[in-house]
C-alpha cells in the first residue's frame, strides 16, 4: 500500500477561474499543509468557476481517476445564487459526513456572526474523503486547525484533528501531522508505533 497521501485541491471562484483575481485558497492550503504533515504527501489542484456540473465531473475525477484520498474545496458555499459546492459535493458523495460542517461553523463562529451562512458539507466518495471549506485564507487556517489560547491548548478543536482516522477508517494512508499546528486523534488502539 502506497503510504503517500495524495491530497486534491479545488477552488471553486467564477473571478478567480477568469483571472480577474489571484486565487487565495489553494496557496493557504498548500502552505498550511506544509506545516501540518510530517508524513509523505503530495497534492494536486484544480480552479474552477461556480458551475455545479464542473464542480460534480472535478470532484469525482480527483477521486476515481487520480485517487485522491482526501479533497478540499474553498468557496462557493454561501448563500448566494452562484454558491452551488455544498450540492455538487452532496451529488457525488456515497455518505455524508455532518459533523465536519457543524464543527466548522462552530469554529468560524468563534470569530464571526456571519458563520451560520456557511453551507458547508463532507462526504465520504468510495475511498476518499471530501471536505468544503471556506474561501478566506484565514478562515480555512481556523476551521482545520481550531482556536488555542496563549499556551497553545485547544480551546476549540479544529476539524483537521479528525481527518487522519477518518481516512484511516475508508482505508487511505496513515497520516502523521506537526502537532504544534494540529493534533491528529485517533483512539490508543489506533496509534501506530514510530
Amino acid at each position: 500500500m502506497n503510504d503517500e497521501l495524495l491530497i486534491g485541491l479545488v477552488s471553486v471562484s467564477d473571478r478567480a477561474s477568469q483571472g480577474v483575481y489571484e486565487d487565495q485558497g489553494i496557496p493557504a492550503l498548500k502552505d498550511w499543509f506544509g506545516r501540518a504533515l510530517t508524513s509523505p504527501w503530495r497534492m494536486v489542484t484544480r480552479l474552477i468557476p461556480d458551475e455545479r456540473a464542473q464542480i460534480e465531473a472535478t470532484l469525482k475525477a480527483l477521486v476515481d481517476e487520480e485517487g485522491c484520498h482526501l479533497v478540499l474545496t474553498t468557496g462557493g458555499t454561501g448563500p448566494a445564487p452562484r454558491d452551488v459546492t455544498p450540492e455538487a459535493t452532496l451529488a457525488v458523495g456515497d455518505k455524508e459526513m455532518p459533523g465536519f460542517g457543524e464543527q466548522m461553523r462552530q469554529v468560524s463562529l468563534k470569530f464571526v456572526p456571519t458563520a451560520i451562512l456557511s453551507r458547508q458539507v463532507a462526504v465520504i466518495r468510495k475511498q476518499a474523503l471530501i471536505i468544503n471549506l471556506p474561501g478566506q485564507p484565514k478562515a480555512i487556517k481556523e476551521t482545520l486547525e481550531g482556536l488555542k489560547d496563549e499556551n497553545g491548548k485547544p480551546i476549540v478543536n479544529g476539524i483537521f484533528a479528525a481527518v487522519p482516522y477518518c481516512i484511516d477508517l475508508i482505508g487511505g494512508p496513515y497520516i502523521e501531522t506537526n502537532e504544534t499546528v494540529c493534533k491528529a486523534f485517533r483512539p490508543k488502539s489506533a496509534i501506530r508505533k514510530s
